[in-house]
């Protein structure tokens, strides 16, 4: 046997996780592990073997692994989620659980996070049912850096062929989903072969040891050496200043850096850092500190935004796979709403699909359910009623977590796992690009709502045929501009003859087109301070697909949706404001200035300087 130095003070810290079939050896691995690298407190293992000789029975290394004689004759095996051993200046923290309910639980919540895993499987009894159940859940929780262990290979006479034979069968079957293995070791954890050093019962066996191989496992980038992510916590204004505060997750920032805030991609750079009562004031900030940044300009960004450095910005989309650990008192339901947070965002959401559904007493699997009960693990698609900045979870681990709240309980936790492209993704590109080229003037947002005595938004008013979309719009307006209000109607008709007048007959069959240059004109009037009055039916999108293109095209300006039926009827999603029935115009474009007003769009009088609740 042989013992590796103790190091006082480790290099860096591995989280690994050791997992197996029951009884394929992993309490002895461990206890092979501790006692081979000098990891074991003094005199521990003499103390072990001298229990086993008065108890009459053969010492085993998994012994060491329980805390108490009474655990040892219970045969219960300790949880050991806070042991570690010492290997080559680094330290190997071990993550466990009592079961896989615990483990997974663990895992999905951030509580604790395997860097890299072994997994056993005994070379007598081959690759069982658990050994592939194993291999998915490393995989389902994202864990990249493995490899497997073939125990008691002198068991078996330490042939080549049934090591050969397991490693055949184990690499197909981790081929399904994409899983790679960083070595196949064939081992005997009780007499110790290839744990340290190269077993000579097995020549045949060229490759590295299992301490060889985990020494080769790499540590996930230190968060402050990763690119920023600052999740906006809250915004605060002290006279003419506003202090953009959170908690940076990853990277670090100073005075001077450009930041761009996502979704919103509104763009400025850092004046100040602030800090509370620390004098003087830090110039930057890192990776967990909590912190407040002024900006050289009087951008608007709002709580659940994301600041990051233009060349590595988080994800952006409406949908997202993810792997999700259910914990509500009733289940999850396709199909159901539910609010989402991701980091400092929250947002409604819903589960469009469900993929496959894990028991984690048995890990058992189960396809084409569209309920996830207590307990269960699920691989699912989740639909977010606006745009969400986020990242997978293998990237960073703060904004590629999330939970889900049903009604006011925390119900679920779950892993970012792929971005899921929507229909929007294009449109949204664009408009990030010629937000980041705009070439902007003197007059700044906040200087035209002071000047007005409103915010920029745009009104739309979407609805069947004859049900008097126009005419209110047409009132609408009369009664912004009658009130001293900047207000435009913005009638796609006009666009019809001028701005796309170019268009042949089948490109205008081709409304997406239309449906843009409508978006990008409402873009410039909203930045001349404009409240935008319109209609969606010129440009021939159906008026659920119109007004998503609007919102994605003038975000983050407000878009206050008011929709039109002759009766009750679905509203489309993210609709404000429902008339139904008999409209009376009058009754109706009041409800409208009120909800503009809890918009925070209109002041709640005109006059110097008035000031504004803005809600996105």
């Amino acid at each position: 046997m042989s013992n590796a130095p103790v190091v006082s003070k480790p290099s860096e810290n591995l989280n690994i996780v050791i997992v197996g079939h029951v009884d394929h050896g992993k309490s002895t691995l461990l206890g092979r592990l501790y006692a081979d690298t000098g990891s074991l407190p003094d005199g521990k293992l003499e103390k072990v073997q001298a229990i086993c000789r008065q108890q009459g029975k053969e010492f085993e290394y998994a012994f060491l692994f329980d805390a108490f004689l009474e655990e040892q004759e219970q045969g219960i095996t300790i949880d050991t989620a806070r042991t570690f051993f010492m290997w080559k200046g680094r330290q190997y923290i071990i993550i466990d659980a009592p079961g896989h309910k615990e483990f997974l639980k663990n895992m999905i919540s951030g509580a604790a996070r395997a860097e890299a895993a072994l997994l056993l499987i005994d070379a007598l009894e081959g690759v069982k049912e658990q050994s592939k159940k194993h291999g998915y859940l490393l995989s389902l929780l994202g864990v990249r850096q493995f490899a497997v262990i073939v125990n008691k290979m002198d068991l078996v006479g330490y042939r080549q062929d049934v090591f050969d034979g397991i490693e055949k069968e184990y690499r197909e079957f981790l081929g399904q989903f994409k899983a790679v293995p960083a070595q196949f070791i064939p081992v005997s954890a009780k007499l110790g072969d290839n744990i340290v050093s190269r077993s000579e019962q097995m020549p045949w066996y060229s490759g590295p040891t299992v301490l060889d191989t985990l020494s080769s496992f790499k540590k996930e980038t230190a968060r402050v050496e990763q690119p920023l992510r600052l999740p906006v916590q809250d915004v605060y204004k002290f006279d003419a200043r506003r202090i953009i505060t959170g908690r940076i997750t990853a990277g670090r920032l100073k005075v001077g850096d450009h930041l761009v805030f996502s979704p919103s991609n509104k763009r400025a750079n850092i004046r100040t850092v602030e800090a509370f009562n620390i004098e003087p004031q830090p110039t930057e900030g890192q990776a967990g500190q909590s912190i407040g940044i002024t900006l050289d300009e009087q951008i608007f960004v709002e709580r659940g935004e994301i600041a990051a450095h233009a060349e590595h910005l988080p994800l952006v989309s409406t949908a997202f796979r993810a792997n999700l650990f259910w914990l509500g008192k009733r289940p999850l339901e396709k199909g159901r709403k539910y609010q989402l947070r991701v980091a400092t965002k929250e947002v409604d959401c819903e589960v469009a699909s469900i993929h496959r559904i894990i028991d984690t007493m048995d890990l058992a699997q189960q396809q084409g359910s569209s309920t996830v009960n207590k307990n269960q693990v699920a691989e699912l698609m989740l639909r977010t009623k606006a745009p969400v900045a986020f990242d997978l979870s293998s990237s960073f681990e703060a904004t590629g977590r999330f939970v889900l709240v049903d009604e006011y309980d925390i119900a679920g936790g779950g892993i970012i796992t792929e971005l899921v492209h929507d229909d929007q993704e294009f449109l949204r590109e664009e408009a990030r690009r010629r937000d980041f080229a705009w070439v902007k003037g003197e007059v700044t947002v906040e200087d035209r709502a002071q000047q007005y005595g409103h915010r920029a938004a745009v009104i739309l008013i979407t609805g069947g045929r004859h049900t008097g979309k126009s005419f209110l719009a047409r009132t609408l307006e009369g009664r912004l501009v009658a009130d001293g209000r900047h207000a435009y109607l913005l009638d796609g008709q006009n666009l019809l003859r001028g701005l796309d007048a170019d268009l042949s007959e089948a490109e205008r069959g081709q409304t997406a087109e239309m449906a843009r240059r409508y978006g990008e004109v409402a873009r410039l009037l909203i930045d001349t301070g404009l409240i935008v009055v319109s209609t969606t039916n010129p440009f021939g999108l159906a008026y659920r697909e119109a007004s998503q293109v609007i919102r994605t095209l003038v975000h983050p300006a407000p878009v206050i949706a008011v929709h039109m039926s002759k009766s009750e009827e679905e509203s489309p999603p993210n609709t404000d404001v429902v008339l139904s029935g008999p409209i009376d115009f009058d009754a109706a474009t009041k409800r409208i200035m009120e909800e503009l007003k809890r918009r925070g769009v209109l002041a709640q009088a005109i006059g110097a300087k008035p000031t504004f609740q803005y809600s996105i």
